[in-house]
């Protein structure tokens, strides 16, 4: 190695002391018995946003409509409960995830309805509430600010027709979507 070479090596392994890890910034000693010694410090920490969603059921059987249902135009059927925690402000919305339902043929020349609407299926946060149509459009459920536990349960109302429900399996995919602006 060169007299270069060992100079630029020594002065790099210099740096390094100087550039590595910090020395100490505080020292204690203590001696003799009883022997304490105490220093005080600091610790940070940042908590940013934090939010959870807990649904009851991942999904919820609709009553089976019976011939008084059809006579009134519905249904009701209790949905499951949402429970939300969060550190900050929140909002739960709730939306379909399409515009019409998912319909499985069960009866032969009766074809399932294809053409049902999401808007089919009501919603309400209250068994006696007023209820909204679904629609694929993201709605405000519910509001809250910082909670370790706020639950609300979901009501559902589903709207039956004698001349357009015909028989078959119906399915409907609903999104809740929980945010912290």
């Amino acid at each position: 190695m060169t007299r270069l070479g060992l100079w630029a090596t020594g002065f790099a392994l210099t740096l390094g002391l100087f550039a590595g890890p910090s020395r100490l910034a505080a020292q204690c000693t203590a001696s003799g018995a009883p022997a304490s010694c105490g220093l005080s410090g600091s610790v940070s920490m940042t908590a940013g946003r934090v939010v959870r969603l807990q649904v009851s059921a991942g999904s919820t059987p609709l009553t089976a409509p019976l011939p008084a249902d059809f006579d009134a135009g519905f249904n009701s059927t209790t949905g499951p409960t949402l429970t939300v925690s969060a550190n900050a402000a929140w909002t739960l919305h709730l939306r379909a995830s399409s515009a019409l339902w998912t319909a499985t043929n069960t009866s032969p020349g009766a074809p399932a309805r294809t053409t049902k609407p999401a808007a089919d299926l009501k919603w309400s946060t209250a068994s006696n509430g007023a209820f909204a149509a679904l629609t694929t459009g993201d709605v405000t459920l519910v509001t809250g600010s910082a909670t370790a536990s706020n639950a609300t349960t979901l009501y559902f109302q589903t709207l039956y027709n004698w001349t357009l429900d015909t028989p078959g399996n119906y399915s409907l995919s609903i999104v809740l979507t929980l945010t912290s602006p």
